[in-house]
């Protein structure tokens, strides 16, 4: 059985569970990449999860890889439209996605992980400018729509819900108010089983 390394705090593994709605079996092992003895370097150089770890012991990462790859093992529940502008549409869905969680991660990190003396107001100024920019992005693409992409539920759907959550969880980054349009999708994609079976205690 393949073995998906990861942690239930990071939005990105989440992303990779979520698409346990494709019925494939995975065993979730679980990796604090923070601690000084983590063993993520013996899979993953980046020292990152998720890594997802084949039958045949071959390390799959990152998260776009790792989906791109589910996606071709079963035609059940198909996230990835095979039409080439669905396709590129729902990618770029995942990107903005990735790139807010990325913007909001850096955030949290300069005030968790550094002194207070070594942190940069400029710099978290530059990551919140990319996740106000992004959130109004989003918004505008979804406007009335239902699914983000292809008048259904697929990749991009995921890598926007698990984005949201995991922003809406942060104290300093509320965007509930200012983004309607983003709570609604935010509220209904929640109660997904698979996001209800995702969500971190």
């Amino acid at each position: 059985m393949m073995k998906l390394i990861g942690s239930l705090t990071s939005p990105f593994v989440r992303k990779v569970l979520v698409m346990a709605e494709k019925k494939i079996e995975c065993e979730l092992v679980l990796e604090d990449v923070w601690a000084s003895d983590s063993k993520i370097h013996d899979y993953n150089p980046l020292g990152k999860v998720p890594c997802l770890i084949l039958d045949d012991g071959e390390a799959v990462f990152d998260s776009r890889v790792i989906g791109e790859f589910l996606d071709t093992l079963t035609p059940v529940g198909k996230l990835l439209p095979q039409e080439r502008r669905e396709r590129t549409e729902v990618r770029c869905w995942e990107a903005l996605a990735n790139s807010m969680l990325d913007a909001a991660v850096l955030i949290r990190l300069e005030g968790t992980m550094r002194d207070e003396n070594q942190r940069s107001e400029a710099w978290v100024a530059r990551q919140q400018l990319k996740l106000d920019d992004g959130l109004r992005a989003m918004s505008r693409g979804l406007g009335s729509k239902q699914w983000c992409s292809a008048n259904r539920f697929t990749l991009a759907d995921i890598a926007c819900s698990c984005a949201l959550i995991w922003i809406f969880a942060c104290p300093d980054l509320n965007w509930r108010d200012a983004h309607p349009t983003l709570d609604k999708f935010y509220a209904r994609l929640s109660q997904r089983q698979s996001f209800l079976d995702t969500q971190p205690s």
